[in-house]
């Protein structure tokens, strides 16, 4: 009796207390779980809508992948080979794919913000409708070049560059 009213008066307290600061979040759980059956070669696999946040990715292959609707918030693709990739809707928000292998990869209706493609090969890249911060579109345009083999747009097309 004498524990149940312990638990009474102390369990409501205990619920007003704001969660730990290292708590881990619903999406962060979902991220950590696709990464569970990730290897480094994913070429050609089934990855629509997975959750890589945070995630380090450098190097992997992710060759001709259906990666439509993936999000990468926050994640590592530097060098990672995503040529051929079906990328279209895919969040990745704060992301780096330095020195990544995009060629003839499918970026459109991407969000791209402060995602960065410092020395990314991007020929025949579509970026059609990709929303990108200005400054990394401008670096985008500057070595834009090819025509993806599937939609039939430039890369400069995608990227809308004068």
């Amino acid at each position: 009796m004498l524990l149940g009213l312990l638990l009474a008066v102390a369990l409501p307290g205990a619920l007003l207390l704001p969660a730990p600061s290292w708590a881990t979040t619903a999406p962060e759980l979902r991220g950590a779980k696709s990464l569970q059956n990730l290897s480094a070669d994913m070429h050609g696999r089934n990855l629509q809508q997975q959750e890589f946040l945070k995630a380090d990715l450098q190097g992997f292959n992710f060759s001709a992948a259906d990666l439509r609707g993936a999000v990468f918030n926050g994640s590592q693709l530097q060098g990672a080979n995503l040529q051929g990739a079906d990328l279209r809707d895919v969040i990745a928000f704060a992301s780096r794919f330095d020195g990544a292998d995009l060629r003839q990869a499918r970026l459109d209706n991407g969000m791209l913000l402060q995602s960065h493609f410092r020395d990314a090969l991007i020929s025949g890249a579509d970026f059609s409708e990709a929303v990108l911060d200005q400054p990394e579109q401008r670096a985008l345009c500057a070595r834009a070049d090819g025509l993806n083999e599937s939609t039939g747009i430039s890369t400069s097309e995608s990227l809308r560059c004068r």
